[in-house]
């Protein structure tokens, strides 16, 4: 039997019209293929979430025809037949003798590919910081007659503005997100192992919320007193203790597409201290949401923030956010001082307000965020408040 396409996360006419932007793109800059390797940017753009990109693999989108032709391992290929919009043909996949291979690989069929369309002498764009290994060199030394354009980051700025279908995808995973931060409010417990609180956060980020499941899961940070000081350290092997503070990131997920979130936790009555830096943190918090409108800069949300906490005697080194959506960062606006791209309506960030102060203490708070057509829909809506056990 031969695998079906399985349901999809959006409607084929929401993918060609993402195509369509990229190929204006391509157009404005003269290139008759594009070779997209950057894996989150295959998801956008045909529906693929499968671990697939630790080897070679391409999707290639030609101007002359209306869907992308994607080539990836053979075992990887039922896989992309299952969840991608286009038909059968469109997927090729090359034989498991390619792997590890010192002579030829994936990329190679990919050169075979553009060869056989009849465009290997044209101009060709390239995600060349995506490629693997020395496979810069290949498609020079394959492609001699080409005119190689370095396309990096070209579709995760398209991507930077979100259609209403995924502003609703985004939605449901800030639910899920929500429904996390909750749960972790009632298994953190003094005496229970902080794996286990883990286990039970991870059960609510797979199971969902609202009768929408968690198709993805990415990696929790949980720092328990006196390790709330960093910012990307796991769980340990320690159980809570009373006196303790939590602080929590994690992210629902819904077809590849993340809301992130952040709440800090006290077991027991909180600090003088944390309740100082709380109060200050959320009131930047609101003022930074405050800012964010159409025609306001990455900067200008980023300022609203410093500026507010610094009145009250606080600093935050790092910057405040990024652009979010699928794969958690998209490496593009940054809401730090003087990032000055343009908020426009549906791009959607992860508003970061983690400060870590000392070596052994840190505060943490995030709302993942829209921009609409006047402001700002805050998606995530946990209670902005320490979590008292």
């Amino acid at each position: 039997m031969k695998i079906s396409r399985g349901p999809q996360a959006f409607p084929r006419s929401e993918y060609l019209c993402r195509l369509a932007a990229v190929k204006a793109e391509m157009a404005r800059r003269d290139v008759d293929a594009l070779i997209v390797t950057d894996q989150n940017n295959i998801t956008y753009l045909t529906g693929y979430t499968a671990a697939s990109g630790y080897v070679p693999q391409g999707l290639v989108i030609s101007a002359h025809e209306e869907e992308p032709t994607f080539i990836l391992r053979r075992c990887d290929a039922p896989a992309a037949i299952h969840q991608c919009f286009m038909e059968r043909d469109k997927i090729i996949a090359y034989p498991e003798a390619l792997i590890g291979n010192a002579e030829r690989d994936g990329y190679d069929v990919i050169v075979d590919h553009l060869e056989g369309i009849g465009l290997a002498n044209r101009g060709i764009g390239i995600e060349l910081n995506s490629l693997l290994g020395g496979a810069a060199q290949k498609f020079s030394r394959r492609l001699p007659n080409a005119r190689i354009v370095d396309c990096t980051k070209m579709v995760t700025w398209i991507r930077l503005i979100k259609s209403n279908l995924e502003i609703a995808v985004m939605r449901e995973a800030a639910a899920i997100s929500d429904a996390a931060i909750l749960r972790a409010a009632e298994v953190i417990r003094p005496g229970v192992r902080e794996a286990d609180a883990v286990a039970e956060i991870v059960g609510t980020l797979v199971r969902g919320a609202n009768g929408k499941p968690g198709t993805k899961l990415c990696e929790i940070t949980l720092c328990s007193s006196p390790r709330t000081g960093t910012c990307h350290i796991g769980w340990s092997e320690d159980s809570f203790r009373i006196g303790s503070q939590v602080n929590i990131e994690l992210g629902g997920s819904r077809h590849g597409y993340f809301a992130g979130l952040m709440r800090t936790y006290s077991i027991g009555a909180p600090s003088d201290r944390l309740r100082r830096v709380h109060e200050i943190q959320v009131a930047g918090l609101e003022a930074a949401l405050a800012t964010v409108r159409p025609g306001a800069t990455c900067s200008d949300v980023a300022n609203a923030f410093y500026r507010t906490i610094e009145k009250h005697g606080l600093r935050k080194e790092s910057r405040c956010g990024y652009a979010h959506g699928i794969g958690w960062i998209e490496p593009t606006a940054s809401l730090k001082d003087g990032d000055m791209t343009e908020l426009k309506r549906n791009m959607t960030f992860h508003l970061m307000l983690g400060n870590w102060i000392e070596e052994d203490f840190g505060y943490v708070i995030s709302e993942t965020f829209r921009v609409t057509d006047s402001g700002v829909e805050v998606l995530t809506t946990a209670p902005r408040k320490i979590f008292e056990i």
